[in-house]
């Protein structure tokens, strides 16, 4: 990519980030959040069991992953004992 490229994408991402949504309702206004956290005890199970249900399910994707690291460190090694060993 080129610098110019770069330096009037940089730019253009910096200045939309700081200008505010569209579609706030400004600065007086206050939100009244007590109707939204107003739904009750099964509501709350419920987000509760989705958010144990993602939680559970990144266990075995990390023992996944650390076994990944564990072979590409393994293999890694392996090469570099043949590739030291055949250059003797």
């Amino acid at each position: 990519m080129k610098p110019t490229a770069t330096i009037i994408n940089t730019a253009t991402l910096l200045l939309a980030s700081l200008t505010t949504a569209l579609a706030s309702s400004g600065h007086g206004d206050v939100v009244d959040t007590s109707l939204t956290y107003n739904s009750g005890i099964l509501v709350l199970a419920f987000a509760g069991f989705l958010a144990l249900v993602v939680v559970v399910q990144t266990i075995p994707a990390l023992i996944s992953l650390y076994g990944m690291i564990k072979g590409a460190a393994e293999a890694l090694k392996n090469k570099e004992a043949t590739s030291t060993s055949s250059n003797k």
